[in-house]
């Protein structure tokens, strides 16, 4: 048990707010091109990183310093934090202590969905996950407190607020930012039994995997929902550079399923002498708590419950379903695709 946890929850909460704050301020200011600039494109990077991307990590550990280390110690788990002596992407603090010290592991990504928002596309997110520190074998499983702030476009005037504790159910409120006043707001999954009329994404951001996602896609998509119609829209797809946008999404009950397989394709591209690119990484994932708490069914590629290293670099497959009548519909179509690729990991192949 970690003590103290609802004075953490509120600290965290007054992070977010000004995280959001800061980097609306600065979108309000800089030109797309500005905010889109590549601060760090290193082999040592995890991620892309820019320069909007440095407005937040910047206020991250100045917070945690000054705020909540002298009340307890706390290893940061971060995008961008390099040399600090205790691996990448952590931080130690108060300065001085040694991993064994820190009572917490506290998991972030300080600006989740970058792209979109750089561009004001679309809404980021502040994503954070707290866990007791168990040290190398601290895991997403293993968090207890979860908290997910949107950052609203600068066109934008209201914005959500998720935060859950472990088997306390979901809370959600929804911010106006030019009022300051905030309002309840409930969140459930969709209720719909199949995925007809509905979105559901197999994710392809990035070229590089593309063509192999789609045909696992197509396959997927016909078992589900069967021949196309001629001048009809079967269901839908949403490309949405976010992994916790895409969380929320299913939280909101705006999508049925996502999945995230580009992980799971590395060994076809492998034995093409392609590269895999970037993946989802678990600070992008460090509010699964929320999803599970609101009933979302979130699994890794062998359909068991998912879960990861709280670590900056490991690729994660995830897939999020609304409900268990979409999972026992897409799942086994999902198995199926995967196995005759020779991709489906550590589970049974499906019958056809």
């Amino acid at each position: 048990m970690i003590r103290d946890l609802e004075r953490l929850l509120a600290q965290l909460r007054a992070l977010h707010d000004d995280i959001r704050r800061t980097v609306v301020a600065q979108a309000e200011q800089a030109s797309s091109e500005a905010l889109a600039r590549v601060e760090d494109d290193s082999e040592q990077a995890s991620d892309t990183i820019f320069a909007i991307d440095r407005v937040s990590e910047e206020r991250l550990v100045a917070f945690f310093e000054h705020e909540i280390a002298p009340e307890r110690p706390l290893m940061l788990i971060a995008e961008g934090l390099h040399d600090t002596g205790f691996g990448e992407g952590r931080l130690v603090l108060p300065r001085g202590c040694a991993t064994d010290d820190a009572e917490v592991c506290i998991l972030v990504d300080p600006i989740d969905g970058t792209r979109p928002y750089m561009y004001q596309k679309r809404s980021a997110w502040i994503l954070t996950g707290v866990a007791p520190n168990h040290g190398a074998d601290t895991r997403l499983r293993d968090i207890e407190c979860a908290l997910q702030t949107e950052i609203p476009l600068v066109k934008q005037h209201l914005s959500d607020e998720l935060w859950a504790m472990r088997g306390g159910g979901l809370c959600a409120e929804r911010y106006n930012r030019l009022t300051g006043e905030r309002r309840p707001l409930i969140l459930r999954p969709s209720g719909a039994t199949d995925i007809a009329q509905g979105f559901a994404t197999v994710c392809r951001f990035f070229p590089g995997m593309r063509e192999e996602l789609a045909a696992i896609d197509e396959e997927i998509m016909r078992e589900a929902l069967g021949p196309v119609r001629k001048g009809r829209a079967a269901c839908f797809e949403d490309q949405y550079i976010s992994s916790g946008g895409q969380l929320y999404e299913l939280i909101a009950g705006h999508d049925r399923v996502t999945m995230d397989l580009r992980p799971l394709v590395e060994p076809m591209l492998a034995r093409q002498g392609r590269a895999l690119g970037v993946c989802a990484h678990p600070y992008d994932l460090s509010t699964l708590l929320l999803a599970e708490e609101a009933g979302v069914i979130v699994t890794d590629g062998a359909g068991q419950p998912l879960d990861a290293p709280l670590d900056v670099s490991t690729d994660v497959a995830w897939i999020g379903y609304a409900n268990s009548a979409i999972r026992a519909l897409v799942e086994p179509a999902l198995h199926r695709a995967l196995a005759r690729r020779d991709l489906l990991p550590m589970a049974t192949v499906p019958a056809e």
